[in-house]
């Protein structure tokens, strides 16, 4: 059975995430759909017709991240960092610095199913983070990226 890594944290904001579906989303799609059924004919209701396919996304959703939450692997970030100081390995946020254009960014590798490039959480499974692993702080990572070869130096690492 696959067990897909997760750090706590993430696993804490699947479980609000659950919570919040099953406790305010549930609710409102099934008042949505009993106010649409008053107004009469199914067949041509386009609000029920909307509020069935919130439910369905909805209740998808709820089961993706149940079947997500019990299968999951879940990483104490802090104890990993511990027993590697030093060293990027999962959960570790790294600060890096691209060394042909000197701009700094930091990045928290984290387990595919958290991963969100808008919050600076990159899949264990992505190119930049598999360069990363295993490297310390003062290593420069080698990156194949769809744009050519980029190197990374590895500024700091935190377990947080």
């Amino acid at each position: 059975m696959n067990r897909p890594p997760l750090t706590a944290k993430g696993a804490a904001r699947l479980r609000e995430e659950l919570t919040r579906l099953k406790t305010e989303e549930r609710p409102r799609i099934v008042q949505a759909i009993a106010e649409a059924r008053e107004h009469g004919d199914l067949k041509e209701n386009a609000e029920y017709h909307a509020a069935r396919e919130q439910q369905g996304f909805c209740e998808g959703r709820i089961q993706e991240l149940e079947g997500i939450l019990s299968s999951a692997q879940i990483i104490d970030v802090e104890a990993a960092g511990a027993a590697n100081p030093g060293k990027v390995v999962f959960g570790a946020t790294v600060t890096l610095e691209e060394l042909e254009s000197g701009e700094t960014i930091t990045y928290q590798v984290v387990g595919d199913v958290e991963a969100d490039i808008s919050q600076r959480r990159i899949a264990v499974s992505s190119p930049v983070a598999r360069a990363l692993i295993g490297k310390e702080e003062g290593d420069v990572a080698t990156v194949q990226a769809p744009g050519g070869i980029r190197e990374y130096e590895i500024i700091e690492v935190r377990y947080s």
